[in-house]
Formats: C-alpha cells, structure tokens, sequence
C-alpha cells in the first residue's frame, strides 16, 4: 500500500483545544535503512509493527505495510531496538474531511511538534489550520527513525 502524507511543523499549541482524541505512543526501530524501516509502536493498549519502504523523489508517498500485534510482542520487541525510543502524545484533529495527526515529542525530543496529514492523492487539496507553521515533506531529520538516531536537541539551537 502507498502512504501519501505531508508533514508541518506546528506553531502553536491551539490545536490541543480542536483535538477528539489522544493517545501516548511509545515505538522504536529495528531496521532504520532508508531504503526500508521496521518500526514497533505501543500506541495505548495497542501493539503493531510497520514496515515503511523508501520516500518518492517528493517527500510525498513510500509504501507502507503495517499489522497489529499484541501488546506484550510489541513490548518484548521494542527490547530489541535500535537505540532509543521515540516517546510522544498523538492527538487527532478533524479538518474538513480529513484528520490531522499532531504529534508532541517528549525526552531529547522535547519541544518538537509536527502534524502529518494523510491524503489520497498527491494534488489533493485540504484545510491548513491556523497552528499549521512550515512543511518538512521529505525532510529526512523529521522522519521518527531519524529523530531516535539524532533527536531534535542534538540539532536545534
């Protein structure tokens, strides 16, 4: 399956007020090539492992394959990872018809939030709310596997 999504980073914390649902998310990686990535995500109660291929020339769309595994797998495999583990809160936005995804880092993460929208199609139009700041589509440092090798305090000023 292809996955096509744009990434921004947010400038306010308004979108908390717009926000149906939040759920703390704990993932890790067991394979961060750029070619392909393996992740393993606690998100609530829930387990599930992806597997991301590489990025379009875009930034844009990848392949994306990802299965939900139990709780205590998912646990037992983010033992395993790569060093460290992205820890962050997910709240979920409704705009129009579709739902932004506004992740708030925690740890060496800190102070980083970035929203990702999915889409249908490349071209396709959607409402950018007034917290949306910069796009970072296809800024490799922004990608979760990137930030758990070199987190966001390493790189900002």
């Amino acid at each position: 399956m292809i996955e096509i999504e744009r990434k921004f980073l947010v400038k306010s914390e308004a979108f908390k007020k717009e926000a149906f649902k939040q759920t703390r998310i704990s993932q890790g990686f067991l394979n961060t090539d750029k070619a392909r990535t393996v992740r393993v995500r606690l998100k609530g109660e829930q387990g599930f492992i992806t597997i991301k291929g590489a990025s379009s020339k875009s930034g844009l769309s990848r392949f994306e394959w990802e299965k939900e595994i139990p709780k205590q797998e998912a646990e037992a495999l983010l033992e395993l990872c790569e060093p460290s583990i992205i820890d962050k809160t997910r709240y979920e936005i409704k705009q129009g018809q579709h739902i932004y995804e506004v992740d708030e880092f925690y740890g060496d993460n800190s102070g980083l939030i970035v929203a990702e929208i999915e889409l249908n199609t490349e071209t396709e139009t959607y409402i950018k709310p007034d917290w949306l700041g910069n796009e970072v589509t296809g800024d490799v440092k922004y990608y979760n596997s990137q930030l758990s090798k070199h987190p966001f305090k390493s790189w900002i000023k």
